[in-house]
């Protein structure tokens, strides 16, 4: 009897040391945070722009230039929250086709000299179109103030190597693109930034993979919308969210 005991005490401890928990790592990876609306659906808390051309209609951010109402220069509405930079940005567009918008990401207010307005930035923009014929559709990184041009286009997964784009495959072809954009309707862009790859998205299917050059990225910055120079047009957001991402890849 005392032997079965002293076995059967044996085998319990045994399986005790089997089912203990792991220790725990001694720091954790970072993780994506929780999404933050950006846009309350009422007014234009937390943003800055021109109060002639942005207002709140139905809901939804809207934009507009006008004959008599004219942007001089590239005018934009700025977001005052805090300054992006591994992040994942979710927001609903639709604009008129008599000139083109933009959101920018990871972008420079710019203050400082003479700019034509007092909503100047500088930076990453994901081009918005009412198009559906590339090159000329939403989706593409335009270096917005600098020098680059469009630095990457719809439908590439490319990276900078020496100084120049390499294209190493086809995310969509003009078919698929033309399909898949909604003229005249609301169209969901999602942003994925993460170091100095740049992913877009739009209506949930990858349009755009890029990775920028170290001595060329931009790392952190300020969100905004755009109004077009030029052209009277019109454009409206909503639905805005954004997270900062950790280690997790989306």
């Amino acid at each position: 009897m005392p032997r079965c005991f002293f076995a059967l005490a044996a085998a319990v401890a045994s399986s005790l040391v089997i089912a203990a928990p792991p220790a725990a790592p001694a720091s954790a990876p970072a993780k994506a945070s929780e999404w933050r609306t950006l846009f309350n659906g009422r007014d234009l808390a937390g943003w800055d722009g021109d109060p002639r051309m942005w207002s709140v209609r139905d809901g939804v951010i809207h934009g507009e230039t006008t004959p008599d109402i004219k942007a001089q220069g590239n005018t934009f509405l700025i977001c005052k929250g805090p300054a992006v930079k591994d992040f994942e940005l979710k927001v609903l567009y639709r604009c008129g086709g008599e000139n083109n918008s933009g959101i920018q990401y990871r972008s420079k207010h710019i203050t400082e000299g003479e700019p034509k307005n007092p909503w100047v930035v500088r930076g990453y923009q994901h081009e918005l179109r009412n198009e559906s014929q590339m090159p000329n559709v939403s989706g593409f990184i335009y270096d917005e103030g600098g020098k680059r041009g469009r630095i990457c286009l719809a439908g590439e997964k490319a990276e900078m190597v020496d100084g120049a784009k390499k294209v190493t495959g086809e995310l969509i072809d003009a078919d698929a693109f033309a399909k898949l954009v909604k003229l005249d309707d609301w169209n969901e862009v999602r942003i994925v930034a993460q170091g100095d790859r740049i992913r877009h998205y739009l209506n949930g299917t990858l349009t755009l993979d890029f990775t920028d050059a170290p001595d060329l990225a931009l790392s952190e910055g300020v969100l905004a919308l755009q109004l077009h120079q030029g052209k009277p047009m019109w454009v409206e957001f909503k639905d805005i969210a954004v997270r900062d991402l950790g280690d997790d890849t989306p």
